[in-house]
């Protein structure tokens, strides 16, 4: 196969990706045959065509926007061009939404560690749930299918703050547009994202997503297109390489 000519691989670019960044020139430059195997990395999931356009763009909006990343000009564009695929404002803040539900790792791997910091001190946790705290529990895993680890902890430990914890995950998962699966896809994004990864709750939501009627293919499109934030080191280095090459 002959390869692509200059301007082939730039509207090859445009054409697939919806925009040219500086760091597609920089490339283009360098090193023309890592920009075409970006571009297949890149476009592997709309090719196989498992999820929607919109759903793959909530995707990047996630993986752009969680708090481990926050690749903001990224974030916006993904927005943009989530509303311009179809989706809806209602459905891009659920997206939103269930993306800062990664305040609950910081919770799952800390009250473990606490109540088991107590144990091996001597003192034994009082995690024991009152009927009404029992109830609370059944209820949130009720809705979302899963209870965050430690969360018994939070009833005795940090009682003003618990309700509060347990209802910021129920509002995206209770009032949200978004199919259950898609939840679960947004919440796998957040979990394998490169910037971050977290084994355990990408485990819990690939198997939340399976119990709602994901395809194994559609799962692999998600961590795909989850992967696919690792392209920023060459977005924030790129550019700043082709200017100090100018200059010298």
């Amino acid at each position: 196969m002959d390869k692509p000519t200059r301007d082939q691989l730039r509207d090859e670019v445009q054409r697939l990706r919806g925009y040219w960044h500086p760091f597609h020139e920089g490339l283009l430059d360098l090193s023309p045959d890592y920009l075409q195997a970006y571009l297949r990395f890149q476009n592997a999931p709309a090719e196989a065509g498992n999820l929607e356009p919109k759903i793959c763009e909530f995707i990047y909006i996630a993986v752009d926007g969680a708090v481990s990343h926050l690749y903001a000009s990224g974030a916006a564009r993904h927005i943009q061009m989530a509303l311009d695929k179809g989706a809806t404002k209602a459905e891009v803040l659920e997206v939103i939404q269930l993306t800062t539900l990664s305040a609950h790792m910081t919770l799952e791997a800390g009250m473990p560690a606490l109540l088991a910091a107590m144990r091996a001190a001597g003192q034994e946790p009082d995690i024991a749930l009152t009927p009404e705290e029992a109830a609370r529990k059944r209820g949130f895993m009720e809705l979302t299918g899963y209870w965050p680890e430690g969360a018994d902890g939070l009833f005795r430990y940090a009682p003003h703050f618990v309700d509060a914890y347990l209802r910021y995950a129920e509002i995206p998962y209770s009032e949200g547009p978004l199919p259950r699966k898609v939840k679960e896809f947004v919440r796998i994004a957040v979990c394998a994202s490169p910037a971050g990864p977290e084994p355990q709750g990408l485990r819990r939501h690939i198997d939340l997503a399976l119990r709602h009627g994901a395809t194994p293919a559609e799962i692999a499109d998600v961590l795909q297109l989850s992967s696919a934030i690792a392209i920023h080191t060459c977005t924030t280095t790129i550019p700043p390489l082709m200017e100090a090459a100018v200059q010298k």
